[in-house]
């Protein structure tokens, strides 16, 4: 068993706005590391002192709009830990890129989900803390443990809070698509509260079009619950969508990973939710109308001392 001082702790830029909140409820300090970007464009990693047979942890995400820099910052960063005969490579990585691409949707595609994992295996990493995972079964693409810890309990004491506070008795959760069912399904049932989900269709990639609600939104308080938000269309079309089937104008949105590419913030802004809650698991670039940003940190925190200490993480979410 290993005591949480004798581990080492290590950010990259991409992961320093949770890193710093993780290590601090750790009550220990991030150790340094050096990365560069040579003239023609390869990135040198270096960790500034000696990992030989110590448990390291390395605090990183995968950004919106810099997703393969950020993964072969990772590459690198696993590998020279394994060059350096450290003992154990746990990252932490709370937003996964390329997890939508897990299965093959038509002919000659690859699964870049599987290939993400194979590679960061073969650099080196031996175990993975993850938050909510695009579908369960990119769990299995990794070769090593992974965690892949449920945020749910998060948003839901969140929306438990609003409940108290406003008096508010006529949620349903609404899942966008039938993939993120059983997710919204569970969120509803914590809450104590209907499910409704809707039916889309993608003509093409970041498009979406909504058909049908099924479940009655009639005269209720509306909770988008999904993993991710993206470009916003499929979010923003189903609440306009939501409103015609005679739900409520106020409507929260709430999502794990706050991607916001290409058009997201704009569409998001007009859009005029109630209230939008994301977690950290990527920082923001832009101010978002009436969002409200959990903090991972102090779960990322008893993850990491649980894990040190061999005790069971999954009772921790």
């Amino acid at each position: 068993m290993t005591n949480v001082l004798n581990a080492r702790f290590f950010s990259s830029e991409a992961g320093m706005h949770f890193a710093t909140k993780t290590v601090k409820n750790l009550k220990v300090q991030l150790s340094e590391l050096t990365i560069k970007k040579f003239s023609c464009g390869e990135f040198y990693v270096k960790y500034n002192e000696s990992l030989r047979g110590r448990d390291i942890f390395l605090f990183h995400t995968i950004r919106s709009g810099t997703i393969n820099e950020d993964f072969m910052q990772l590459f690198l960063l696993c590998d020279a830990a394994r060059q350096s005969v450290a003992k154990s490579i746990t990252v932490i990585l709370p937003h996964f890129g390329y997890s939508r691409q897990d299965k093959i949707h038509d002919a000659r595609e690859g699964i870049s989900a599987k290939l993400m994992a194979d590679l960061l295996v073969k650099s080196g990493m031996t175990h993975m803390v993850t938050l909510h995972l695009h579908s369960d079964q990119t769990q299995g693409f990794f070769d090593v443990p992974v965690d892949n810890v449920n945020t749910q309990n998060m948003f839901v004491n969140h929306f438990k809070k609003i409940q108290e506070t406003k008096n508010i008795q006529d949620f349903i959760v609404v899942s966008p698509d039938a993939g993120g069912a059983k997710f919204a399904k569970s969120f509803a049932d914590k809450l104590g509260v209907d499910l409704a989900i809707m039916h889309k269709s993608r003509p093409k990639h970041n498009q979406a079009e909504i058909s049908e609600v099924v479940g009655d939104v009639k005269g209720k308080t509306c909770i988008f619950v999904d993993d991710m938000i993206d470009t916003a269309g499929t979010i923003c079309a189903a609440k306009d969508a939501l409103t015609q089937y005679g739900a409520n104008p106020e409507v929260y949105l709430c999502a794990t990973h706050a991607i916001f590419s290409g058009p997201a913030v704009e569409r998001l802004n007009k859009a005029n939710f109630q209230e939008i809650v994301i977690s950290d698991s990527i920082p923001l670039k832009a101010d978002i109308k009436n969002s409200t940003v959990l903090s991972s940190s102090e779960l990322l925190a008893n993850i990491i001392r649980n894990t040190l200490e061999q005790k069971s993480v999954s009772e921790l979410f």
